[in-house]
């Protein structure tokens, strides 16, 4: 009998462990050579996990959501398909060991010792007891003051916009939900009263079946509503309340728990906090030139390449060119040893659909010229935005920039990605007044200005190179040739 190992693979040299997401196959099932077996879940991206054998796997080690260390063996898979039926692991079944029981004759409640597992009888009503109050449609101006008893989950947030709107619980259960299990989520709701004020939603017609309301007593669903609601109505302008006595103040929180990646997120960050003692420098570039430039070809590129230019790998060929210059940005540490990294692996940070941030790795950035960065740089953020980026893909980084202007911000702290010792962040390009310096005088002129931080380890990185490959960086921006010849860069 042939016994294959199926082991953690080694994706990346920072990544030690990672989390099993899925198992595509199961005890007993037959798996042929490079068959995706189980998806599995780092710090950095998703990945599968292929067989390295054909044959039947005989043994699962783990379970989904389990953190497994690199190269430990997570499966067992037979090789010899003749045998391996019989040699597959599950769980033997324990017999179940049945006993003669003898119930004796019960003449009367009285001789009974203890209760009987028999189903309860039914429930007696008392004469002098109030009836239950079935639900009654919110158009009949009725609270939805509990949670309704249906089998559909709805959040005390979501039960308290419900009847703060007036919405009946007919109304809430064919409100499509986009939450977990398909629950009503506050922007479900709050998209469905926006769309019933507009007129986008029929107005509810009465239940043919409201008989047995109409039939039921009112009496104490009278008093909820007269305690609950203000004695005078107040005005509203604009969904707003002009009396600041009408405010209801709920006291609700609403909790959200981390998915996986932005827990794994939060680790490193604080862990890199504890590694590197941070010190963060900052500068200012003139970048119109790289403006002028791009805005004058970026047409002809996109027309040409089929890929559209943007600022990112204008300024990572420009980081990469300084990198050379200055080789000890581009190191790691591992305990009392600097490593300098001979290859300029730039990582750029993108933002991903959910939310949460990954760092695509451009690797041999110095290599490429501008058409080679700009289709490294949109096919990686092609594949981050559509969750097709490969372990490789995010591995093996020396350095990382971070466009913060993208959302608007000028300028930022960024936190080291470890192992690497320093981050560059570049903020929105905004149009200032400036002091020109011509051969005739100082000017002042209009011009597209741009911050830049540098966060470094200061265990290897002092002030002085900080601060010096910041500043060099920013004149490489500004040395950008505006009359830049298109052949020269193909």
């Amino acid at each position: 009998m042939a016994i294959a190992e199926l082991v953690m693979p080694k994706l990346g040299e920072s990544i030690m462990e990672a989390t099993i997401l899925k198992w595509n196959k199961k005890v007993g099932d037959h798996v042929k050579m490079d068959e995706t077996v189980l998806d599995i879940a780092t710090d950095k991206v998703d990945s599968e996990v292929p067989s390295t054998a054909e044959g039947i796997i005989t043994e699962i080690l783990f379970n989904v959501n389990d953190v497994v260390p690199i190269g430990t063996v997570i499966a067992r898979i037979n090789t010899d398909t003749n045998s391996a039926v019989a040699d597959i692991v599950a769980p033997i079944p324990t017999p179940v060991q049945t006993e003669e029981v003898v119930i004796p004759v019960i003449e009367s409640k009285q001789e009974m010792a203890e209760p009987l597992p028999v189903p309860p009888p039914p429930v007696e009503v008392i004469e002098n007891e109030a009836p239950e109050v079935p639900f009654v449609p919110a158009a009949d101006n009725v609270t939805l003051l509990d949670k309704p008893a249906t089998n559909r989950f709805y959040s005390p947030l979501v039960l308290n916009i419900a009847n703060s709107e007036g919405i009946s619980l007919s109304e809430l259960e064919r409100i499509p939900g986009t939450g977990i299990d398909g629950r009503v989520s506050k922007k479900d709701i709050l998209n469905y009263v926006t769309d019933k004020k507009s007129g986008k939603v029929p107005a509810t017609a009465p239940a043919t079946a409201a008989a047995p309301v109409q039939a039921a007593p009112r009496f104490e669903t009278t008093v909820k509503i007269t305690e609950t609601a203000p004695p005078v109505p107040a005005a509203v302008s604009n969904g707003k309340l002009s009396d600041p006595a009408s405010v209801v103040i709920s006291g609700q929180t609403e909790i959200m728990e981390m998915d996986r990646m932005r827990k794994l997120i939060a680790k490193h960050m604080v862990d890199s906090k504890h590694i590197s003692p941070h010190v963060t420098s900052f500068a200012e570039a003139d970048v119109t030139h790289m403006v002028q430039w791009r805005e004058r070809v970026k047409h002809e590129f996109e027309k040409r390449e089929g890929t559209k230019l943007t600022f990112t790998p204008m300024f990572v060929e420009c980081i990469a060119r300084v990198i050379e210059r200055y080789p000890l940005i581009n190191c790691s540490v591992e305990g009392d040893k600097v490593i300098i990294r001979k290859d300029i692996n730039i990582g750029m940070a993108t933002a991903l659909p959910s939310g949460n941030l990954i760092v695509p790795v451009i690797k041999g950035a110095n290599q490429l010229n501008i058409v080679g960065l700009s289709k490294a740089v949109n096919g990686l953020a092609d594949a981050a935005r559509n969750n097709r980026l490969k372990p490789d893909d995010t591995t093996g980084g020396t350095f990382t920039l971070t466009n913060v202007g993208t959302f608007g911000s000028l300028m930022g702290t960024p936190i080291i990605s470890q192992p690497q010792v320093a981050i560059l962040a570049v903020g929105a390009i905004k149009k200032r007044p400036m002091v020109i310096e011509t051969n005739d005088g100082d000017t002042i002129g209009i011009r597209h200005m741009m911050y830049l931080s540098l966060s470094y380890d200061h265990r290897i990185v002092d002030g002085s190179i900080g601060a010096s490959f910041l500043t060099e960086i920013a004149k490489e921006f500004e040395k950008w040739d505006p009359n830049r010849q298109w052949f020269q860069y193909l």
